[in-house]
């Protein structure tokens, strides 16, 4: 009898879930396996190129989640701008399950991971910021306050989630989004 088919979604989810707890580096094969329901050369056979390959689809996976949902509303012309930053933070919090889990770009941020992952890990945190900026001109702040915001909701959101898991207090992650939100709204 063939063993059962493994979604790619859930696979995905899994090797995400190992990559955020663990880090790069942290990330066994042998867990890896685990998380998936394939053993290490079924794993192989999906990911030849390995631990590296696996991490670019979980790279993938999360970037395709946040332009759907995040990106896309920052960007939806045909919503007004409060509406569009409530949505994104509306969102931001589902991906990181309200402060619980770690950001990927953190995760990938350590030693090799580092060395393996930094063009994604600097693309990404670019377009974090290009979207927010889009935002901020949004509200029709001047260009270099709109960039500016940008930055500072980037370097929050990621502190955050550092200083939440620290101190185990997800009212930190909760505070910071909502400093975000008054943040554009003062203006």
């Amino acid at each position: 009898m063939r063993p059962q088919k493994i979604d790619d979604q859930e696979m995905l989810e899994g090797l995400t879930k190992v990559f955020r707890n663990k880090g790069y580096e942290g990330a066994s094969l042998k867990e890896l396996a685990e998380v998936t329901g394939l053993k290490k050369a079924s794993l192989y056979h999906r990911f030849p190129n390995g631990k590296k390959e696996m991490g670019e689809a979980v790279f993938n996976h999360l970037g395709n989640w946040v332009n759907e949902h995040v990106f896309k509303t920052l960007n939806d012309n045909s919503i007004k701008p409060l509406s569009r930053l409530n949505g994104a933070l509306a969102a931001i919090r589902v991906l990181y399950d309200d402060g619980k889990e770690t950001c990927i770009l953190r995760a990938f941020s350590m030693h090799n991971g580092l060395e393996l992952f930094e063009d994604l890990i600097k693309k990404n945190m670019s377009i974090w910021i290009d979207n927010f900026e889009k935002l901020g001109l949004a509200f029709d702040l001047k260009p270099e306050i709109a960039r500016t915001y940008a930055l500072q909701s980037l370097v929050e959101i990621q502190g955050s989630l550092i200083v939440t898991k620290g101190l185990n207090d997800l009212s930190i992650f909760d505070t910071t989004i909502n400093d975000i939100q008054r943040r554009y709204l003062s203006e």
